[in-house]
């Protein structure tokens, strides 16, 4: 239900927050040339976000709001675009005025490389940079994309806000795109990028998720910049990417579908899963270690009918509450 009204000062000084932590930011980026070799970190981002405490850079956010979106008015000394720099292209980022559940709505990430790229995010009321925390992207399907309107994702899947349950201190970073080719996938990796980056991460714990024509596109980015990440949950899609660098980089994927799907149907699941176990095998690696880094979960009639669903496809929203589901995502 919508909210009632809000409270203009408090929505001001939360945005101004998120405009002090992401300025401070600004220090990490010495750490920020080479994104892809962030497993192989000693720790030097951690430092980074530590001095910009330390300068007086971060402070106390405000009071977390679970309102409908509302308006959120900046003075006239705020400013609504942060530009940074990142080697060896260039990025700003506008911020948005509207907020739903916790998240800040339709920030605009401004890549020299690919264009815009709409997104929102929840950032913890206990961040202030001073330690690291997890990440998770979750990319909607067709209803959820750009043109369909601001937030219509978090307004039509709940894979964002179930997997506040698994982790208190985790961001979570939710793109609307505008399709599911190569173009959304570059630009899926460009946000990656920008939040390895410009925020304190783990890079232990970077999980991503695409449901519909988001694991489309996260399935192509997985078959370009797989190292990027935890682990991947695919739900009710088909594999577009890759399989190679998948398993180069041994990052496990969780496959979930129904059998009927309306949509897919559970082949091209059935399909990506023996490539990539045939792949393993090739490798070397034994059934049992092939099954911590791959699973195939096939749901049948009875599974959705059970929850109150005949459509599968659109069923594989239920994916976000199945605690073994996304439980194996956020275990990785």
């Amino acid at each position: 239900m919508k909210g009632t009204g809000r409270n203009e000062a408090n929505i001001r000084m939360k945005r101004n927050r998120w405009m002090i932590l992401a300025a401070g930011s600004l220090l990490l980026l010495g750490a920020c040339a080479n994104v892809g070799a962030m497993r192989e970190s000693d720790g030097s981002t951690q430092a980074a976000v530590l001095e910009a405490e330390d300068s007086g850079l971060v402070q106390e956010e405000a009071e977390r709001q679970t309102e409908q979106p509302v308006e959120a008015s900046a003075g006239p000394e705020e400013t609504s675009t942060l530009d940074f720099q990142t080697d060896p292209s260039q990025a700003t980022v506008t911020e948005g005025t509207q907020e739903y559940r916790d998240f800040l709505l339709d920030n605009v990430l401004h890549s020299a490389n690919d264009g815009d790229i709409h997104y929102s995010v929840y950032i913890p009321d206990s961040y202030d940079g001073s330690e690291p925390y997890a990440v998770f992207f979750t990319l909607p399907g067709y209803e959820g994309l750009y043109f369909q309107g601001v937030g219509e994702n978090l307004y039509s899947e709940n894979f964002a806000f179930e997997a506040m349950n698994y982790n208190l201190k985790m961001i979570i970073v939710a793109p609307q795109l505008s399709d599911w080719g190569e173009t959304s996938a570059r630009q899926a990796i460009a946000l990656v990028e920008y939040f390895l980056c410009h925020y304190n991460i783990d890079p232990e714990k970077v999980y991503a998720e695409g449901y519909s024509g988001g694991g489309e596109t996260m399935s192509q980015v997985m078959g370009m910049r797989p190292e990027l990440f935890t682990a991947y949950l695919q739900c009710s899609s088909q594999w577009d990417g890759a399989y190679e660098p998948v398993v180069e980089s041994r990052t496990p994927v969780y496959l979930a579908v129904g059998e009927s799907d309306e949509y897919y149907g559970s082949g091209p699941s059935e399909e990506a899963y023996e490539n990539l176990y045939g792949l393993y095998r090739q490798e070397g690696l034994s059934d049992e270690e092939i099954r911590e880094l791959l699973v195939l979960d096939v749901k049948d009639a009875d599974w959705f009918e059970s929850r109150g669903w005949t459509n599968q496809h659109g069923g594989g929203g239920l994916f976000a509450s199945d605690e073994e589901i996304m439980g194996w995502l956020f275990d990785r």
